[in-house]
C-alpha cells in the first residue's frame, strides 16, 4: 500500500467516527442478522459481496472471518464509501472538517458548555478548543469517539484497502467526499454541538454505551444496535428526522454505482452497517431490482 493511501485512510478513520453515531442511529428493521451478503442475479457473471462495517473499533475486535477473506479474495475490485487511494483525498478531508467563514465553535456555545467541552478535550487529547475550535462538530466528535476506545483505533476500511493492495486490486469509492459531507452537514450545528457537550459532561456513560454498541455489532444484531442508538443520550437530538439524507438518498445514489461495478467485475463493497437494512437499505433496494442478496453467516 502506498504512503498516500495509508495517510488517507488514517484520516478517514478520524472523519467517519461520526457514522458510528449518526448513520447507525438511523438504522431500522435490519432484514437479516448478518453483515456479509452475496449478490447474484441478472447481468452478474460472478457473485459480488456487501459488507456492513463499524468504522471505529479496536484491532482485537475487528473480525475478518474466513467467509470475508473468501469474499475479498474472489472479488476483482473493492469499493469503500470513499476512494481512499485518491491522492487529493487527504487535502480534501482536512478542508471538509473546517468551519466555513472563519467561524469557531466558541461563537456557538454558551460559556459554560464551552468550558466543559474545552476541559474534556484538554484532558483526553492534550489540546483544547483554542486549537480545535475551528473544526466542525463532526470532526471533533470523531476524535472524541476515538478517545473512548481502550486502544489505538483500527478500521475495516483500512483493513479492506490493505487486503486489496496486497492482491493488487483497485480500490474505488461509492460516493465523493463532498457528497458524504453534504449529507452530514444537513444535521443542524446546534444538535451536533449538544451531542459533543453531553459526551463531555458524561464521559464514562458515553464510553460504556459505545462499548456496548461495539459488542452488539460484533454479535451482528443490527436490530438491537438500532435500538441502542435510538435511545442514545449522546446523539444530540432526534437524528431520525435526517434519515432520508443520511441513508435513503445516499443508498439510492449508490445502487447504480454498485450495479455497474458488479456487472463489470465481481466486487467487494464495504460501507457503514447502517446502510444495509430497512426498506430503503442497499440490501432491499438491490432485491427490488431483481438481484438475489443472500446473507452469508
Amino acid at each position: 500500500m502506498t504512503t498516500t493511501m495509508k495517510k488517507n485512510i488514517a484520516s478517514k478513520i478520524a472523519l467517519v467516527g461520526l457514522l458510528a453515531s449518526s448513520t447507525l442511529t438511523t438504522m431500522v428493521q435490519a432484514q437479516d442478522k448478518a453483515l456479509l451478503y452475496e449478490v447474484t442475479g441478472p447481468g452478474l457473471a460472478k457473485p459480488s459481496y456487501l459488507y456492513g462495517t463499524f468504522h471505529l473499533i479496536c484491532l482485537a475486535d475487528l473480525q475478518i472471518t474466513d467467509a470475508i477473506k473468501k469474499a475479498v479474495g474472489d472479488a476483482q475490485q473493492v469499493y469503500l464509501e470513499l476512494d481512499m487511494d485518491d491522492p487529493a483525498m487527504m487535502a480534501n478531508m482536512q478542508k471538509a472538517v473546517m468551519m466555513s467563514g472563519g467561524k469557531t465553535i466558541k461563537e456557538l456555545l454558551s460559556p459554560d458548555d464551552y468550558t466543559v467541552l474545552d476541559n474534556y478535550l484538554k484532558q483526553k487529547m492534550g489540546m483544547g478548543l483554542a486549537q480545535m475550535g475551528m473544526f466542525k462538530p463532526i470532526g471533533i466528535m470523531s476524535m472524541m469517539y476515538m478517545t473512548m476506545l481502550p486502544c489505538q483505533p483500527a478500521s475495516y476500511d483500512m483493513t479492506f484497502a490493505q487486503m486489496a493492495a496486497t492482491d493488487k486490486k483497485e480500490v474505488f469509492g461509492l460516493e465523493t467526499l463532498e457528497a458524504e459531507m453534504a449529507a452530514l452537514d444537513k444535521i443542524p450545528l446546534a444538535e451536533q454541538l449538544k451531542g459533543l457537550v453531553d459526551m463531555a459532561k458524561n464521559p464514562e456513560e458515553a464510553k460504556k454505551e459505545f462499548s456496548e454498541m461495539i459488542d452488539i455489532y460484533k454479535a451482528h444484531d443490527l436490530d438491537k444496535l438500532m435500538g441502542t442508538m435510538k435511545t442514545s443520550k449522546f446523539s444530540g437530538g432526534d437524528f431520525s428526522q435526517f434519515e432520508e439524507s443520511l441513508l435513503g438518498e445516499r443508498n439510492a445514489n449508490w445502487i447504480p454505482v454498485i450495479e455497474k461495478a458488479a456487472k463489470e467485475k465481481p466486487t467487494f463493497f464495504a460501507f457503514g452497517a447502517g446502510h444495509l437494512g430497512n426498506e430503503k437499505g442497499v440490501v432491499n433496494l438491490l432485491r427490488k431490482k431483481g438481484y438475489t442478496v443472500k446473507p452469508v453467516q
